[in-house]
């Protein structure tokens, strides 16, 4: 036991004087529930709805030596952090100018007297006031003045803060301070009208340029990708409704992702369908439902059977980064290759988006951040426009020369070196628009009967894990934003399970890939800082009502080639940054989290290109585009047994670079030993206590009184 002496005059009370506190309030943070540390996590409490303020947390004073200051991992700025028992502290230091004596070892030092005007306790009688490691120090009855306002660098129990000369822009702010309307807002018909379409111009990229890269792929015409494209806004609005009424309920797009297109590439270039003649949209595009069919009843069983509460202990940040990032960098073959057929086309259109939405993203035109915002559409919107105007100025016509004439056809040589020109930077050489109807209504089975295959659909069951992943980060990240609080296990099942059901609606009506929760949703959120639902729900009715205006499709069909791919490399750099970024709720600068992410992200362009490689020669299959030739290992991958299904199986799926990611990621991140703290394991909010809040029932319980007939089922809903 050691005694500090009492100062020789101290600082009078406040009058009149403070109540003496009887027991220190609970934390209402639900991360601090679960012993999580949001300091350096970037795990948050969005809201307090107790209405209650914390008391200060008094500390014993102590000398800070220069090895305890430390570096805020989030915000970069020196933070002075306690130790206590040789460990860090994350309460907050308050000096007393009592006599103090601790229930600490006989062994450990004097506590010195460190003086700042934060706290200041008058004895009067002996009392013990709890403080961190579960330890107290004994105060003779203390009298807690009131604390000034605490610096902001201070603050540890709010959102991740951008640190922009203005306000925050892009940055996942607090949601009281930030958030224009929150989940259950409802600003008026023509208010959420207007963010409802903001919200679905802003992640258009997401939502087209899959049809306009596989549909062409199938052997597919202009006309087929209006079609495509027209069902994929329907089924987008459908599932989208869905979703927020019976699924998260969180203000997430259900759309066709990134993470189903290389399998769709994988099954369309195929053996079976190489080197047939004809137009095998028809063919493929059954194929491709079949397969996406069976996934969808997988993920369904996955989620309503409570399976995926269990799957959830394996997932964590460390997991999801690397996996999502994946996505986005194996498709670098395909994106600057084709920007490179008409440079002076695609190369401005990607300077264009990058000006927008980096330095001219704090410009505001009526209060919003239009540039930030619509940099992808505004960026097509201008390239076309002077593409358009190149083309009637003659820039890309050359004498006696057609660009509607195949390559394959006998032609001058002086028209031959232009044919490419023509073909990727002229904007007349589609036909979508003029052959588009002006009505059309997208229907279930409109390409005919779905063809069923195990292997496909076995390929297609493991990317649905894939996708459930990446619809598990941003069902936390989302909730984060615009919820009092995260969904519970059982809401993550109730929703994963609905996603299934999306994905079914997806392989009936002939999208080409599943449904599932599109990443760029959270980033579109926290930019235009609307998260109401109403929204979201409103603007997927909008969508419903384009898809049936043929026009519409056959105008998006008719994107030149190269603005695609351009859009593209825009799109899968976002989504990699994107899943990067998930590492903000770890520790991202531990060495154990390092190490896994870089050897995941690392083996996952490895490996794939090892089984995309093995045995091909150069120029050995030239029916197949260079971009598209990592897709077809399927037929010269290393597994050569007997079992032509079972080769089919292997050599596709570990020529997939999420897969590979999402394997040694997940396998290294719940083997190798890491606190909750270092790993950033994601905090889901407990059932029990979520039924008891108001605000949380309100934000995850089914509507119409759905949720009461199946009570019952504990495991996916509240």
């Amino acid at each position: 036991m050691a005694n500090i002496d009492l100062p020789k005059r101290p600082r009078p009370g406040p009058w009149p004087p403070v109540q003496e506190p009887t027991t220190m309030p609970a934390s209402t943070s639900w991360a601090k529930k679960t012993g999580f540390k949001p300091k350096l996590s970037g795990e948050t409490n969005v809201s307090n709805n107790s209405g209650q303020i914390p008391l200060p947390e008094i500390v014993p004073p102590r000398p800070v030596k220069p090895s305890e200051v430390q570096v805020d991992l989030e915000s970069g700025r020196r933070q002075t952090i306690p130790v206590v028992n040789g460990e860090p502290s994350i309460a907050k230091t308050a000096p007393t100018a009592a006599t103090a004596t601790t229930s600490l070892d006989k062994d450990r030092n004097v506590l010195k007297k460190r003086k700042e005007p934060e706290v200041v306790v008058v004895p009067k009688s002996s009392s013990s006031v709890p403080v961190s490691n579960g330890q107290q120090v004994r105060v003779d009855n203390p009298v807690i003045h009131p604390k000034p306002p605490v610096r902001e660098e201070n603050v540890v129990n709010v959102l991740p803060q951008s640190r922009d000369d203005d306000d925050d822009d892009d940055g996942y702010g607090n949601r009281i301070s930030h958030m224009k309307y929150e989940l259950r807002d409802s600003p008026g018909l023509v208010p959420i009208g207007f963010y409802g379409f903001q919200h679905y111009i802003s992640i258009l990229g997401s939502l087209i340029l899959i049809p306009l890269v596989i549909v062409p792929a199938m052997g597919g015409d202009h006309e087929d990708t209006a079609m495509v494209v027209s069902t994929v806004l329907f089924v987008s609005g459908v599932t989208t409704l869905l979703h927020t009424f019976f699924g998260s309920r969180l203000p997430l797009i259900q759309g066709p992702s990134f993470v189903f297109l290389a399998p769709a590439l994988a099954i369309i270039n195929s053996p079976e369908f190489q080197g047939l003649n004809g137009n095998n949209f028809k063919r493929v595009m059954k194929e491709l439902q079949g397969a996406i069919i069976i996934s969808s009843a997988f993920q369904t069983i996955l989620g309503y059977s409570g399976l995926m509460s269990i799957f959830l202990r394996l997932i964590n940040p460390v997991v999801v980064s690397p996996t999502i990032a994946a996505v986005g960098l194996s498709f670098y073959s395909y994106g600057f290759p084709q920007v490179g057929t008409c440079l002076e086309i695609g190369a401005v259109q990607i300077l264009i988006v990058i000006l927008f939405a980096l330095y001219l993203r704090k410009v505001s035109v009526f209060g919003h951040r239009v540039f930030l915002i619509y940099a992808v559409p505004l960026g097509l919107a201008i390239t076309w426009a002077m593409a358009f105007l190149l083309t009637e100025a003659g820039a890309y016509t050359y004498k006696d020369c057609d660009a509607n004439v195949p390559a394959s056809n006998i032609i001058s040589e002086a028209c031959r070196k232009h044919i490419s020109k023509m073909k990727h930077c002229r904007v007349d050489t589609s036909h979508a628009l003029k052959a588009a109807p002006w009505f059309r209504f997208p229907y279930p089975l409109q390409w005919g009967i779905p063809v069923f295959h195990w292997k496909t659909a076995l390929v297609m069951c493991v990317v649905s894990i894939i996708a459930s992943v990446d619809s598990v980060g941003s069902y936390h990240a989302s909730s984060l934003l615009v919820a009092s609080k995260p969904p519970t296990p059982g809401v993550v099942s109730r929703a994963i399970g609905l996603e299934g059901i999306c994905s079914l609606l997806a392989g009936l009506w002939g999208t080409g890939t599943g449904s599932t929760t599109l990443t760029e949703n959270v980033h579109t959120i926290a930019v235009t800082k609307v998260g109401s639902r109403r929204s979201v729900e409103l603007g997927a009715c909008i969508l419903i009502l384009l898809s049936l205006v043929g026009k519409v499709g056959g105008f998006i069909a008719s994107v030149p080639d190269v603005m695609v791919a351009a859009l593209l490399c825009v799109m899968w750099a976002m989504l990699a940054a994107l899943g990067l970024s998930n590492l903000r709720y770890s520790e991202a600068g531990s060495s154990r989290n390092i190490i896994i992410v870089g050897l995941s992200l690392f083996f996952s362009l490895s490996i794939p290109s090892y089984f995309q490689q093995y045995g091909v020669t150069p120029n050995a299959n030239s029916s197949v585009p260079s971009y598209f030739q990592p897709y077809t290992v399927a037929s010269h991958g290393p597994f050569q047994s007997k079992y032509n299904g079972v080769n089919y199986v292997l050599n596709t799926l570990l020529s997939f670079n999420m897969v590979i990611a999402f394997l040694i990621a997940v396998i290294l991140d719940n083997t190798v030993p890491g606190n909750r703290q270092e790993r950033g394991v994601y905090v889901w909010s407990d059932r029990d206590t979520a039924r008891r809040e108001p605000a949380v029932t309100k934000d995850y319980e089914l509507p119409f009184r759905v949720g009461r007939v199946f009570r019952w089922v504990k495991w996916v809903g509240l």
